[in-house]
């Protein structure tokens, strides 16, 4: 199965379609397989006194509240409606995050095939059931929950009437940018084999190896930041990979698909010419005069391969040498 990349987007358009276009432009580019952007209004997100997180103090200016932030990292319809059409024309799949149900139905009404739950939302009933009744694939997200929460909101997203099979649900971890010893990528792993689900990461470490990591746990879907500048003002950015980052990480998990293989055990084609040259055949240690049995004596195990395998020589110790045999030369019966 090939690993979904999701180059998130996010808000580091910073409000700009004109930069969330060139964001569409470089997902492309680094090879994701989908660009994802953030779909809200202020109004239906937050209160207006409502606090920032502190890594969204420490990137934007401590004297706007977090409502302040959010109206000016909105997309309008139009916005949405020029990124479409971008990514259209490079080929490339456009999700947004619905972060309300009336965000969510407008993006249906503009033809995404599939929704995005936020981890903030996880704990949203009448968001979860509303979303769960439109007959749609779920990515779900799990930041900040406890297996208890992703397991309510499983049953409220299949109640509503969405399959298991069409649910991935992703860890993450909902800090930017996340410590190492904060990842608890095997988490992952347990909601996959709590729930019998896809599951994916979505990755905000700094860096790439954790989403590789994750790809060889198991992860059919990535999702990654991506940001023209990590520099720039904004509450994402810094947590973000910048086009050239995010092009490795895509070559990296490309890679670890194919080494991944199928999970037979079996000689590789590429090792095959080596057989002969690294495994050792049976061959004679001494003078062997026709006659003569074989034994632990006179016979050893050297390369090249390409005789009896030493493993047989337990059937071969005791037998009588039906020729003579010359140091180094290989037994045969």
């Amino acid at each position: 199965m090939t690993v979904l990349i999701i180059a998130e987007a996010g808000v580091n358009h910073d409000g700009k379609l004109t930069t969330a276009l060139r964001l569409v432009d470089a997902a492309t580019s680094c090879g994701a397989d989908i660009v994802k952007f953030q779909t809200f209004t202020a109004d239906g997100l937050a209160t207006p006194d409502a606090d920032k997180a502190e890594y969204q103090k420490a990137a934007t200016s401590t004297k706007e509240t977090q409502f302040e932030m959010l109206r000016k990292l909105e997309l309008s319809h139009n916005d949405h409606l020029a990124i479409i059409e971008r990514c259209q024309d490079r080929g490339i799949g456009f999700l947004s995050t619905g972060f309300d149900i009336k965000s969510v139905d407008m993006l249906m009404g503009l033809g995404i095939d599939r929704i995005k739950i936020p981890s903030g939302e996880i704990t949203n009933l009448p968001y979860l059931r509303h979303i769960g009744g439109l007959a749609r694939p779920i990515i779900l997200s799990t930041g900040m929950a406890n297996l208890e929460e992703v397991r309510s909101a499983l049953d409220v997203l299949l109640s509503a009437g969405t399959p298991m099979e069409d649910v991935t649900v992703l860890h993450c971890t909902t800090e930017y940018p996340v410590p190492m010893s904060d990842v608890n990528l095997q988490a992952m792993v347990t909601m996959r084999d709590v729930f019998g689900v896809d599951v994916g990461y979505s990755d905000h470490t700094m860096g790439h190896e954790v989403a590789v990591a994750a790809v060889a746990l198991g992860a059919c879907i990535i999702e990654k930041h991506l940001t023209l500048d990590r520099t720039a003002a904004g509450p994402d950015h810094a947590a973000s990979l910048e086009p050239a980052e995010f092009a490795d990480m895509v070559r990296a998990i490309r890679n670890i698909e194919l080494a991944l293989g199928d999970g037979i055990k079996a000689p590789q084609p590429s090792e095959m010419d080596n057989m002969a040259v690294a495994r050792k055949s049976l061959v004679a240690a001494a003078t062997i005069p026709e006659g003569e049995p074989f034994t632990s004596i006179n016979i050893t195990a050297k390369r090249p391969g390409s005789g009896m395998s030493p493993m047989l020589w337990d059937d071969v110790l005791g037998q009588v040498a039906k020729r003579d045999f010359a140091p180094n030369e290989m037994i045969e019966l």
